[in-house]
Parts: structure tokens; sequence; C-alpha cells
């Protein structure tokens, strides 16, 4: 499935500018995802096309503290993604890609409206953060983020215990979610392979590529890149696969002080 000929994505801020959150979008009638340093792209994409879907999908990933005064009136607890949708707002990633999906009519395997089907990707919902998500992310914090912030590299067996954490896991989600099937629930995607996709792209952002040598979860993401359309899954993780980028930024030492032990907190 190739992007849709109308997409247009409004051009994306550099990393280091601006390091309030924006809540605000081009178009006021979209709901507006926050995201830390800057705002969800408004796109053209149709409201039905899976493309917007993925391209929501991917800026769910990045859920953490915030201290932008913009952020905590969408989401009390101070944390991305937060949506607003006029008057309404919400939090939590999962939360707000059910929302979406229901608001725009999303074609139905994204989330099924059979219901064993739907409980599949429940299933693996409510499996994700406890498993893949608990690791795959930390990958990020310990080789880019918490050197940034903290001067300092941390051990490399830190590293080594989170990639030990994070292969238990694939084996469990090849073994038990994926089998022999296209995609996790079957023989079309739906938002549990976008959710699953995002955060495994992740380790591979700082080289850690946890496909190498797992032929049957590569095969699984070169699916998923071919129904979302190869161009637009780059776009999506175009954040992910720079992430090293961010070290050649300076970082405001106050900011650096307030986010530093917030950090290694997490590792915990």
């Amino acid at each position: 499935m190739s992007p849709t000929a109308s997409a247009q994505v409004e051009p994306k801020q550099k990393s280091n500018q601006n390091q309030e959150s924006i809540l605000q979008s081009a178009n006021p009638d979209k709901p507006q995802t926050g995201l830390g340093s800057r705002a969800f792209p408004d796109t053209h994409l149709p409201a039905e096309s899976p493309e917007r879907a993925a391209l929501h999908a991917n800026h769910c990933m990045s859920q953490g503290p915030s201290n932008s005064e913009g952020t905590g009136k969408v989401n009390l607890l101070k944390k991305v993604p937060a949506l607003k949708d006029g008057d309404f707002t919400l939090a939590e990633c999962t939360a707000i890609l059910l929302y979406l999906s229901r608001k725009y009519n999303t074609p139905d395997h994204w989330y099924p409206s059979d219901i064993q089907k739907r409980a599949r990707v429940d299933e693996y919902l409510s499996w994700h953060h406890a498993n893949i998500r608990a690791n795959a992310p930390k990958t990020m914090w310990i080789k880019v983020l918490i050197p940034l912030f903290t001067g300092q590299p941390l051990p490399s067996e830190k590293l080594q215990e989170v990639m030990d954490g994070l292969s238990t896991s694939l084996k469990q989600f090849e073994e038990r979610f994926l089998q022999d099937k296209a995609f996790i629930i079957g023989s079309e995607i739906s938002l549990a392979d976008l959710v699953a996709i995002v955060e495994l792209m992740q380790p591979v952002g700082v080289g850690c590529d946890i496909f190498e040598d797992r032929p049957r979860l590569m095969e699984w993401r070169r699916r998923v890149e071919d129904a979302v359309g190869k161009e637009l899954f780059f776009q999506a993780h175009e954040m992910i696969l720079n992430i090293k980028e961010l070290s050649n930024i300076q970082i405001d030492p106050q900011l650096k002080e307030q986010l530093a032990p917030v950090l290694m907190k997490m590792l915990k």
C-alpha cells in the first residue's frame, strides 16, 4: 500500500528548536497531539487513511515527562503524548490511538469490529507495555539521552541487561503473537502492529539491530513497511532513526539539572 497521492506533511522542526511544547496545529479543527519539544505536524491525509493512523502511532511512542506548562494543561500528569480535540483532552498512547481510530472511522482492519479479532488487538496492547515497551525504549535512554543530559556514559552492562530483557520479549513476541501469520492478529495489519513496530525501531536508531538474525521478525517488519508505504514508514520513523544527532545539540543547563534525575529514574 503506497502513501496516498494527496499526502503532504508539514516540515518538521529541528530537534534543538523550541524546547517548550507546542500544542497548536495548522488546522484547529483537527485533534492536536502534544509531543514534548514539538507539535505533531498537521497532515492533509484523508481522515480514514491508514497513513494517518501510522503517523499518530509513531508520535505516540515517546511517552515521558514534560515540564511544559502547555503539556500540563492537556495532561495533568505532565507527560506526552497528550491529545487536545476541541475542549476534550486525552492522555495515554493506547487511549489516543483508539480514540482516533473511532473518530475517523478508519478501515476495519486497524481495530476490527469482529469481537474476537478486536480482543486479539487488545490482548497484544495489554502485553506490550510490560514487555516490549519495558525494554526497547531504554536503548535510546542508555545510548543517547541519558549521556546527553548527564554528560556521562552508562556502563555497558546496563545496555546488556536491557538487551537481554528485550531478547526474551522478542522470543515471546514471535512465538506467542506473530507465529506463522503475516501480522499480529492475522492476514491484515492492525493497531497492534503499529504499536509494536514503533517500539522496535528505537533500538535500531541507536545501532542495536534487533531484526538481524531474526528472519521471521524481519519479514514481519517488511510487511508492515509495505502495508503502511515505505516512504511514509521512514518519514514517520525519521526522528527515531536519526536520534544520535541529538548528541550534537546544546542543552540548557537548567533543563539538564531538572531532567537528569528523572531520566535515571526511568531506567529502574
